[in-house]
């Protein structure tokens, strides 16, 4: 990274969705996270169709070992070295290691062990690159910008879900499984230029951290964390929500329409009136820029949502359980937008990667591990039990969120009159 990326800037006081640095780092966001879901479905299909289905799934697996056992330490690198220059060597990664694996595919037929390695790898940068992107906002826009980026983000993220399954299949029709992976890394190459044309504002004050050893750094975030009246409470909160969410959401869903006879097809319309909320919910937060007594909204919709999870259970006709898992999508997908805009507003700059580094690591380290404990516990009690149970344990995320009065009073930064 040059000089002149870090050099001190003027952040413009002009809404985030026109401001040309917020728009570069949202295209190279789009790039990658478009790039990440053709890779998924792209390593999904050449696992299954180079193994067995307990061997794909191993495969598949394989990343979560490394996210999870390195995402806080993911997060003391992005603090210590800046999370622009992780963000562009974690797509450079991707990218190289991406596009080899598609030349090796074109001339050579897949091992497991190849994808298992890939996926290894993936799982390594990720554990680097989610901290490092949750630090990069408040570096590239104004303070009071922050949650209309985070809006932005998650129609990113949604646009995303919903591209990258048809373009990677349109790869594989047409190139077969190295041109879904060659189409992958391209895309982490788009991101690239995108990222290295971005101007950081400088940290407000020396941190120190470059100093110190990692792990002294990561020992300071931590106590950071402890010791805030927000950021503290509303890592617990996360965990509470996400720990009663994903195991419904991800696992339940499946065996609720087997059961009900819906089908694949209804696990897909199901998950599309959910992804509907969500993005509704993202383009309120970027349209709006703000929402008043945001941390009491927050709690408020994640302890309905959590209603609204537990309803789905009980729900006869799969109409009604659209609407429902739409209901699902916008209550959290809002609640999930405002944990974020608040963890950005809210933290020092200089510790929000060891910061979304916990986060990111009670989301996708120890969440999942309620997947087979959700499946166990439907085959022993049945699914209006289990989803209740994992509803109560949401909505216990919502009521604790409420019941400090610290972050039931955090506020979003107000947005300035636009100027005629």
């Amino acid at each position: 990274m040059t000089a002149a990326t870090e050099a001190p800037v003027s952040l413009p006081a002009t809404p985030a969705h026109r401001d040309g640095n917020v728009l570069r780092w949202l295209g190279a966001y789009s790039a990658s996270t478009l790039g990440d879901s053709v890779y998924h479905l792209a390593l999904s299909w050449t696992a299954v169709r180079n193994g067995t289905p307990a061997e794909a799934g191993l495969v598949m697996a394989v990343s979560a070992v490394p996210r999870a056992v390195l995402m806080l330490g993911g997060g003391v690198v992005a603090d210590r070295f800046g999370p622009l220059r992780v963000v562009v060597l974690s797509d450079a990664v991707r990218c190289l290691v991406v596009l080899a694996v598609a030349a090796f595919l074109f001339v050579s037929s897949p091992t497991l062990w190849v994808l298992a390695a890939l996926a290894l790898v993936f799982g390594a940068v990720d554990a680097l690159f989610l901290p490092a992107v949750g630090a990069l906002p408040p570096r590239i826009a104004a303070h009071d910008q922050l949650a209309r980026v985070q809006g932005m983000r998650g129609l990113a993220q949604r646009a995303a879900l919903v591209l990258g399954a048809p373009l990677g299949g349109l790869a594989v029709a047409l190139g077969g499984q190295a041109g879904a992976f060659g189409v992958a890394g391209l895309l982490f190459a788009v991101s690239l230029p995108l990222l290295l044309a971005l101007r950081l504002t400088p940290l407000p004050k020396d941190t120190g951290v470059k100093g110190s050893t990692a792990f002294r750094d990561l020992a300071d975030g931590l106590r950071y964390l402890r010791r805030h009246r927000v950021l503290g409470p509303l890592m617990i909160v996360i965990a509470l929500s996400d720990l009663g969410f994903v195991g419904p959401l991800n696992i339940g869903l499946a065996l609720l329409a087997d059961e009900r006879g819906w089908g694949a097809a209804g696990i897909g319309w199901i998950l599309a009136g959910c992804g509907a909320g969500a993005a509704a919910a993202s383009l309120l937060l970027a349209v709006r820029g703000r929402l008043p007594r945001a941390g009491a909204v927050m709690g408020a919709t994640i302890a309905l949502g959590a209603a609204s999870i537990a309803a789905l259970a009980y729900v006869p006709s799969l109409p009604l359980a659209v609407a429902v898992a739409l209901s699902v999508g916008l209550l959290a997908g809002l609640s999930g937008a405002l944990c974020g805009a608040l963890t950005q507003t809210a933290c020092d700059p200089a510790y929000l990667g060891r910061v979304t580094g916990v986060s990111g690591f009670v989301s996708l380290g120890i969440a999942p591990l309620s997947f087979p404990l959700t499946g166990a516990a439907v085959g022993l009690w049945g699914l209006g039990p289990v989803f209740v149970a994992s509803a109560a344990i949401c909505a216990l995320g919502g009521v604790y969120g409420l019941l400090v009065p610290a972050l039931r009073g955090a506020e979003l930064p107000t947005v300035p009159a636009r100027r005629t």
